[in-house]
């Protein structure tokens, strides 16, 4: 491919001495030789107990930061990914590196305006509407206990006493005591919940179920006894659709439920053009990539996935979870995961490549006070300081780039 540049360099003379020095000098220190406290050995007693050999991984560590920089200089190169490095010779005279160097691909757009693309109008039912007020109802539901006498019904919360046996013996992990369930929610195995309704406090009921097919611990198909006992009832009771139902959803100034159904009807509206909004985006983005000419390195295409995987880590240990036990209960391990995360990396990667052609060819660019505008606009939005936001960000030239993608977006997002 065009973008994959071969580079072979060598490191010799004064430049290899230095760095063969400076490897003797690290080793010197940590090796005992006979006769001499460490590091004060003679670099050529050093080399006949040890060899020069023993030197080269450390000063090759040197001279690849040599090596890197003139290839760059030289070749006015910009890698847009690690550049792969391979140790092709090396002895007391020299070392030759060879750097694998992948660059932006070539790209050429199609079509990124007048793209024909059609937007949706939001509409919204009197269903919809609905069932958002009563959402909002079971939101604001106050939790009471059911009094004596009352049954459990779909949606109460049963508190139970539960133990289980498989084959005459207790199901490791299958008791519980007081423990809160809701009814419908499907928590327990199909059967358990249904087979509690009608149920009042202090009840007792044996439940004979039988584990799903697919079910784990070698438990699937296999027939399961419950003991339940009924400890407690609670039910939640939905507030009035009246004033004090309007105030508490903020909405001082309704005064009856059709105007209440009024603003309900513009959040549902207003979610909609969003999610609209966002569709279309993506529609057109899709179809500009699509028109677009670009041939992408594997090599790109796994880096972005390995970022993707890293970021993944990262909400993985907000959950309290790392990679290993994920593959644990999911049997996907990072071979898998890497597979399933391909196509969302080329698309990825595509719009990317998209959005940067489209701002060199419109000529987009800011200056530095609006640039330092937005840093502050930002920070501001975020409850932070400016100089919190460039930690996180890098440097106002990841702003400035952020901008100069967000104006293509708004380009392609134009199309009619």
């Amino acid at each position: 491919m065009k973008n994959v540049h071969e580079i072979e360099i060598k490191i010799e003379g004064k430049e290899w001495e230095k760095c063969l020095d400076k490897a003797f000098k690290k080793r010197n220190k940590e090796t005992k030789i006979d006769g001499f406290r460490k590091g004060t050995a003679p670099k050529e007693m050093y080399l006949k107990k040890c060899g020069i050999e023993s030197l080269y991984m450390d000063a090759v560590d040197d001279a690849v930061g040599v090596a890197y920089d003139k290839v760059m200089k030289d070749n006015k190169l910009v890698p847009v990914i690690e550049p792969k490095l391979d140790v092709k010779t090396i002895d007391e005279k020299a070392v030759t590196f060879t750097f694998t160097i992948i660059t932006k691909p070539e790209i050429k757009l199609g079509a990124y305006k007048d793209l024909k693309i059609k937007k949706e109008t939001p509409k919204v039912t009197k269903e919809e509407i609905k069932e958002e007020i009563e959402n909002l109802r079971s939101k604001f539901a106050e939790i009471t206990v059911k009094e004596e006498g009352e049954k459990i019904a779909e949606k109460d919360t049963a508190v139970i006493n539960f133990k289980g046996y498989v084959d005459g013996a207790e199901l490791e992990g299958g008791s519980g005591e007081s423990f809160p369930l809701e009814i419908g929610s499907n928590t327990f195995i199909p059967g358990f919940e249904s087979g509690l309704v009608g149920l009042k406090k202090g009840d007792k009921k044996t439940l004979e179920l039988k584990f799903p097919e697919n079910y784990a611990q070698d438990l699937g198909g296999k027939d399961v006894k419950f003991d339940v006992e009924i400890m407690e009832i609670k039910t939640r009771v939905l507030p009035e659709i009246d004033e004090d139902f309007f105030k508490d959803l903020g909405y001082d100034k309704v005064t009856s439920k059709e105007e209440l159904e009024s603003e309900v009807e513009k959040v549902i509206k207003e979610r909609k053009e969003k999610d609209i909004d966002d569709q279309y985006l993506e529609s057109c983005l899709e179809k500009a990539s699509e028109n677009m000419t670009i041939e992408l390195n594997k090599e790109i295409i796994d880096d972005e996935v390995h970022r993707m995987i890293h970021q993944f880590e990262e909400q993985l240990r907000m959950q309290g979870l790392n990679l290993e036990q994920y593959s644990q209960f999911t049997g996907i391990d990072h071979e898998k995961l890497h597979e399933q995360m391909e196509p969302e990396a080329t698309k990825r990667v595509k719009y990317r490549y998209l959005l940067e052609e489209i701002a060199e060819v419109e000529k987009i660019d800011f200056k530095d006070e609006e640039v330092e505008k937005k840093a502050n606009e930002m920070a501001e939005n975020y409850g932070i300081t400016k100089e919190q936001l460039l930690e996180a960000y890098g440097s106002l030239e990841v702003v400035k780039y952020d901008m100069k993608m967000r104006e293509a977006m708004e380009i392609i997002r134009a199309s009619k």
